[in-house]
């Protein structure tokens, strides 16, 4: 998705729709379990960058949440109906400096999000159960302007 700006957000329903379309509709079987995963480049809505980083800083990014563009589309109906994703308990993923743990000091200094994402979806919930352990990103990691996700996610198929 290549979609880079916070006011593309239709663009990126669009996107994800097209893909959505094109990778699962050529598929006639059932799918008992989907995954969406990577960087799927939804920004934080109407918050600027200083007030962002400055509750990020404080450790009150979950204040940022409620203006999660993905939260906020899903929530509308417009992506992801019938996924489940953990809560964003953990800092925004996107954009730090490539080396590093600091949010972008380029010239562009864009306001930090959570660009990366795990998203799933049971399709056969009688047969499937799942538990999601976690959810979190992994500051450690530092090769990237993006902070990789994990999720520990457990599926236990039931016998009917």
């Amino acid at each position: 998705m290549n979609a880079a700006h916070a006011n593309k957000v239709d663009q990126r329903n669009e996107e994800l729709r097209r893909i959505s379309n094109s990778l699962l509709s050529k598929d006639k079987r059932t799918h008992d379990l989907i995954v969406w995963l990577g960087d799927l480049n939804y920004r934080i809505q109407d918050v600027s960058n200083r007030p962002a980083r400055s509750l990020i800083q404080n450790h009150l990014q979950s204040v940022l949440v409620s203006k999660d563009q993905l939260l906020q589309e899903a929530e509308r109906g417009e992506i992801f109906k019938g996924y489940y994703e953990g809560t964003l308990g953990f800092k925004p993923t996107y954009k730090y400096n490539v080396g590093s743990s600091n949010y972008d000091t380029s010239h562009k200094v864009r306001v930090p999000a959570w660009t990366d994402r795990i998203l799933y979806k049971i399709q056969d919930t009688k047969n499937i159960q799942t538990t999601l352990y976690s959810y979190d990103s992994i500051d450690q990691v530092n090769g990237s302007d993006h902070k990789p996700v994990k999720a520990d996610l457990c599926l236990k198929w039931i016998n009917s």
